[in-house]
């Protein structure tokens, strides 16, 4: 028996099984993007083609216009392989901020001691803390994000295989 698959010909065994394993139509291999760079935290825009992986990854909406999944997605590359952020619902792609000093917890608290929650409007969305005010006083409440071996909040990435 044989079996046409990219434009040859190929004999298979009786009873035997081919399978085939088909990217995305559109899609590009991701291993390229990092095989030079063990690692890069410079974040890169998303290639055009890599956009309906990317879509699968974060489960965005077919509808979303390719371009914005373009413009709302970056890549890294972390272990020889790309890892993609996007940056929908306030999520930060850039290194996390994992100071126990906030200049703008502190600023919050000052205007409104004994806040038991100070807004990420305040910290910024890159903190890994979760802040309040003891008094005037801005403090660590608690962790609420754990950092990748790079420094990055490790649940806004996802490796591209």
């Amino acid at each position: 028996m044989r079996i046409f698959h990219g434009g040859f010909l190929m004999p298979v065994a009786a009873g035997a099984f081919l399978v085939l394993q088909m990217a995305p139509a559109g899609a590009q291999p991701a291993q390229p993007l990092c095989a030079a760079k063990a690692d890069d935290d410079t974040l890169q825009p998303l290639p055009a083609p890599l956009v309906p992986q990317a879509r699968a990854l974060f489960g965005l909406s077919p509808e979303m216009p390719a371009a914005l999944v373009q413009k709302s997605t970056v890549y890294r590359c972390m272990n020889g392989k790309a890892w993609l952020c996007n940056s929908g619902a306030n999520l930060t792609c850039g290194k996390a901020n994992t100071s126990r000093k906030s200049p703008g917890a502190a600023s919050f608290c000052k205007e409104n001691p004994g806040a038991s929650v100070v807004p990420m409007a305040a910290t910024g969305h890159d903190t890994i803390y979760q802040w309040s005010c003891s008094g005037k006083k801005a403090r660590v409440a608690q962790q609420i994000a754990d950092t990748d071996p790079r420094g990055f909040i490790a649940v806004n990435w996802k490796p591209l295989e």
